[in-house]
């Protein structure tokens, strides 16, 4: 069973027409359509999506929510007042649907569609390493289960609604990502969604610019697992190592399942080993039973990553050997990929975004890795308010610890570099910059092919521009 019109129109109107067309997914990017689509016309603060009905229908989009006239190129059923006149009207492609608010249209299709079918949802949130989480756990439940996974990072009142429209009765589990930018949105996804399984990475200082204090974000986080069934249908996977979210298993009454390095949690992992690109390798425990894993993930911190993917699995009912099949199928850092540059040195680039945790397990895979000269190019972390000073003179400190050269890019990131110097023992050599072109063209004429260099910043600096000129020379 998949969507059909008829599912669409009885969502928004709650009469169903005679109208079995399947829908094959939604899109509000026209690029993106691709045959039998819903195309979901969003006006925005830039673009307006009713601008490109024409560019949508003609890549195949054979329906078309819309919040305005549209002009008499575009046939059109108005599916607003009461009773909704458009439903008994011609409904056959290509066809507009009038409706208030296309975004709120979408997202009540979303929520009852994920009525009408039976699965599991599993939720993710948390400051840092939902997007890797979420690939690894749909990566081991898929050993069982027919899995659909949220694509890219469509996390939020947009990205979610979307993906639940790609969902059909074939469909066993889903893997969300719930992004969280103000108070009430996760507790908002979840009420689209209905998650059985809620994981929670950790509490960082990520978008504290907007959301306020780490105490005030572990709030916003919190209302995934306030939003779980009781136990036993219910689960909240938590983080027994972060204490903000260790305190989350009072606010739900769903199974709380611990994971960590602590041998307090209920899954835990020590004797951690990284081998640089050629992954961990670590001792798993759980209820008293122990065993060797070794898995293709970069950098140690990713030990926490398959002790949430793991978790999930264990609360799914897969086996053993499911779960560790799921762990080793080659699967890397989403964000980080390692690259060689036009002078053979190699690069690691991690420039999707950061935040001072994700930066810290950076600068260590760094460290893992072996190199005659190793260098970081450190640009701005956006988006931390209260914690910007101390997080920026935390990487800085640590930095110095573990790098030949240590390159800075962005006014923020004169931090990095002052923190450094104050390290002490250890100094490297330290050079600022301003402008990424500087960067490039110090790159170009310094590196040799016995460097290993890390390139990171906030996404806002598009430091990927930095990786691409120096991979080709240009």
């Amino acid at each position: 069973m998949m969507l059909t019109l008829a599912d669409t129109i009885e969502a928004l109107t709650s009469i169903r027409p005679l109208a079995p067309a399947v829908i094959t997914e939604a899109a509000i990017d026209s690029r993106q359509v691709i045959p039998g689509s819903l195309f979901v016309a969003i006006p925005g603060e830039r673009v307006d999506g009713h601008d490109f009905l024409k560019e949508a229908f003609g890549r195949g989009a054979t329906y078309a929510l819309v919040q305005r006239e549209v002009g008499s190129d575009f046939r059109t059923v108005d599916l607003r007042g009461t009773p909704p006149p458009g439903t008994a009207q011609d409904l056959t492609p290509p066809l507009c649907l009038r409706v208030e608010d296309s975004l709120i249209a979408l997202q009540q299709i979303a929520r009852f569609w994920r009525r009408r079918l039976s699965l599991r949802v599993i939720g993710i949130t948390g400051s840092v390493g939902k997007s890797t989480t979420k690939e690894v756990v749909a990566q081991v439940l898929a050993e069982r289960y027919r899995t659909l996974r949220s694509p890219g990072n469509l996390n939020n009142e947009i990205g979610l609604p979307l993906t639940m429209l790609r969902l059909s009765s074939g469909h066993e589990r889903a893997v969300l990502e719930m992004g969280f930018y103000v108070p009430g949105e996760i507790r908002f996804l979840c009420q689209i969604a209905l998650p059985q399984v809620g994981v929670v990475t950790n509490i960082g200082t990520v978008h504290a610019e907007r959301a306020g204090s780490q105490e005030e974000i572990a709030r916003g986080k919190s209302e995934l697992v306030r939003s779980l069934p009781d136990a036993p249908d219910g689960a909240a996977i938590l983080n027994y190592d972060d204490p903000l979210v260790r305190d989350m298993q009072g606010l739900t009454k769903a199974r709380v399942f611990f994971y960590g390095l602590s041998p307090e949690a209920e899954l835990w992992a020590d004797d951690i080993e990284g081998l640089g690109l050629d992954g961990i390798r670590f001792r798993l425990h759980y209820h008293g039973e122990s065993m060797h894993v070794k898995i293709p993930m970069i950098g140690r911190h990713s030990v926490e990553t398959a002790l949430r993917a793991t978790a999930v699995g264990l609360v799914e009912g897969l086996s053993w050997p499911e779960i560790l099949a799921g762990l080793s199928h080659g699967h890397t850092q989403l964000r980080l990929v390692a690259v060689r540059s036009i002078n053979g040195a190699l690069l690691l680039d991690d420039t999707y975004n950061a935040s001072p945790e994700s930066m810290l397990a950076a600068l260590n895979l760094l460290g893992e890795i072996g190199g005659k000269r190793k260098i970081a190019i450190l640009g701005d972390m956006l988006e931390l308010g209260q914690y910007e000073k101390q997080s920026h003179q935390m990487i800085g400190m640590r930095a110095a610890q573990l790098v030949d050269v240590l390159i800075t890019l962005g006014p923020r990131a004169h931090m990095y570099a002052d923190a450094a110097r104050r390290a002490g023992a250890r100094a490297p050599r330290i050079i600022e910059f301003d402008e990424s072109d500087e960067v490039v063209s110090w790159l170009l004429e310094n590196l040799t092919e016995t460097d290993v260099a890390l390139l990171k910043g906030s996404h806002g600096l598009r430091m990927d521009r930095i990786v691409a000129a120096v991979e080709q020379g240009s």
